[in-house]
Parts: C-alpha cells; structure tokens; sequence
C-alpha cells in the first residue's frame, strides 16, 4: 500500500490498523530545538480520543502516546521523531457479521476490489482510527506554529440542520459544550437533534470549520503548489471529508465581481482588507488576513437500521451493523481538520524560506 506519507519539507508517515497492536506516526523534517514532551501530543489526542460523550463511540482507549525517538531532554533533535499508540480495546467479534458483507457508505467494496481481501475488523488502514497518527503529527506541526505565532481556532460550524452564524462565535465557549461548537446555545439544540437520530438508530454529518490567524503573506506557491489546492488534498485525504471551501466557497458563484474582491487600504504603513471574502488566499498564497477554510463531513456510515447489501459472493442480504460507533464523525474530527491543516501550513512555511535570497542571507549570514 503506498500513500501513506503526506508532506515535502515536513513529512508524516502513519501506519497501523483500527484493531492491530498500535497506532503510530514517523515525523521527518522537524527541526531540532523545538521544546517537545509527550504531553504536548497528548493534549491533541485526548480531543481525538473515544469516549468523551454519549455522542461519541464506546471504546475505551486511553489513546496514550509514546515517544520513541527523536527528543532529547525535552527538545527535537532533528532526526525522526517516532510515535506510538497502543491499542487496548479491540472487540474484533463485533465485527463478525460483516466478514463477507460490504457495509453501505464504507470502503469495503472497493478495498476488496483493490487488494483482493481486507481486513473487516473495523476496517484497518480504513478506519476512522487511523488519524491518531495524523493527529499526533498535527500536534507537532501546532507546535511549531505557536512558536512561530500561527494559531489556529477550529470548530463544529454545524451539526446536522443545526448552524452558527459567524455573528454568534463565542470562541471561549468552544470547548465548553462535547460537540465543540462555538456557541453554547447551538450546542444544546444539536445535541437534541442528535438525540433524536439515535432513537431513529439513524446518524448525521455536519461542517468543521478552521480559522488561521498570524500567516504572513505569500505562503503557497503559484501554480500547483497553492496554499488552497495542498490543504485542499490535505483536508480531503480525511475519510469522511466529502467538500472543502475557503472564504465565501460556494457562495462566490453567486456574487458579482464588485460583490467578491476584498478592497485593499493602508493602515499604518500595513496592506490591509476590507473584507475576507476570498478566505485569506490569493493567487494561492496566503493574503495576510485570516485564512477561513471548512470541510463538509457526511453521516457516520456505520447505523444500526437495516440496509440492503450485497455478500462477496454476489448475493443480495440485509445488514444491521452492531458494535460501538459514533452517531456523528464531527465533534472528534475537529482536532484532525486542524491537525491536517497545520501540517500543511508548516510544509509550506519550511519550502517557503528558500523563495527569497534575504531569507537565506537571514539563516546563513
């Protein structure tokens, strides 16, 4: 299988399946001297983990990471940073129902297609369970970011019907509610729409949305290297991710020019913006301004109502899924847009430092 390394400057390399022994990341790239603990990581992956709600799939897993090179007394060293999860609540008999059938709005088909066989224990390679490794490296990417005064603020937009309006955001209120909308408000009538469709032993998806504050202008490269296309492919590559927008996204085509451009003026000697409507790119590469993206995540795929199926056999059937599974993807998934998008941005930020003389002149001279 290949695939499984995303990045240039600063790659990741994931590996391990939903219910093999572990879960883990290879971060190459990372420069030394980053002030980097276990804790650090942990921080992001506890917002990952399962368990946090009634919302959320039962698993236990205490989802702890190691560090198993790459730092020495609190700081990188430069050289591969290797990261480990183990797992520790497999049910693999759960899944015995499904060893032959192809369960609707997942990857079975087609993994069997590719491959031959699979592995029907909660998917492997194609679980939901394999952004742990993502997400471990986001949280390194995250870190750096901070030292370098990026920060980024990411959230559940909607849930289902049930939306924020940017004239709502309360950002201090994000993680106050389990579904990590930024509105305390919202969250409760989500949650109610949600407890609905569990009666209904249905599922819902929703919108995530990450906001950039901090990148400065000309981050992303021209032509196929734009800042939006790589977190575009980046934001996509997560299993449930189906659309991703920046600024006004779909709702551009139906503005006029004079409607769209963000008008420029001066402000103490700085280029500013009127408005954002382009999301904080242009020309692919980052404005200055905040960079506004979202993902569109669709229903969790796994429900309990009976769906009609075919075997590997070729016979039609009926398939009810049992077992412990996420009524919605979004509010765990919040930490893997952001995780996905720092990865990206740091990428970029290191091919960036080479676009410049004065910046080599800055690191050599």
């Amino acid at each position: 299988m290949s695939g499984s390394t995303f990045g240039n400057r600063f790659r990741i390399t994931t590996w391990g399946e939903s219910h093999g022994a572990a879960i883990g990341a290879v971060i190459d790239g990372c420069p030394a001297g980053l002030p980097l603990e276990a804790e650090d990581i942990q921080a992001f992956l506890d917002r990952r983990k399962p368990g946090q709600s009634r919302f959320t799939t039962k698993r236990q897993e205490s989802d702890q990471v190691e560090i198993l090179s790459g730092t020495f007394e609190g700081r990188t060293t430069g050289t591969s940073i290797s990261l480990l999860v183990r797992n520790q609540d497999q049910r693999s008999r759960d899944y015995g129902n499904i060893a032959s059938v192809y369960r609707p709005g997942h990857a079975d088909y087609t993994y069997t297609q590719k491959y031959g066989f699979r592995d029907y224990r909660g998917g492997g390679r194609s679980s939901g369970r394999e952004t742990i490794g993502r997400v471990a490296g986001g949280a390194v990417a995250s870190h750096i970011l901070r030292e370098l005064g990026v920060v980024l603020t990411t959230y559940a937009k909607a849930v289902g019907p049930v939306e924020v309006p940017e004239e709502e955001y309360r950002f201090e209120e994000i993680f106050q509610n389990k579904l990590y909308m930024p509105s305390n408000q919202r969250a409760a009538e989500a949650s109610s729409y949600l407890e609905a469709m569990m009666k209904n032993l249905d599922s819902c998806g929703g919108v995530i949305e990450c906001r950039v504050a901090g990148l400065p202008a000309g981050i992303g490269e021209p032509v196929f290297e734009k800042l939006d296309a790589c977190l575009g492919k980046a934001l996509l590559s997560i299993g449930a991710v189906k659309a991703v927008e920046f600024g006004d996204g779909i709702k551009a085509a139906r503005l006029n020019g004079s409607q769209n451009n963000d008008a420029f003026f001066m402000e103490n000697g700085t280029v500013k913006k009127k408005t954002n409507h382009a999301g904080g790119i242009l020309g692919g590469m980052s404005d200055g301004d905040t960079l506004v993206m979202r993902a569109s995540v669709k229903p969790t795929p796994s429900i309990a109502q009976p769906q009609q199926t075919v075997t590997e056999n070729g016979e039609d059937t009926e398939l009810v899924i049992h077992g412990r599974h996420d009524p919605i993807i979004v509010p765990r998934a919040v930490v893997v847009v952001e995780s996905m998008a720092a990865l990206t941005l740091v990428d970029l930020l290191l091919q960036n430092m080479g676009s410049r003389m004065e910046h080599l002149r800055k690191l050599y001279l």
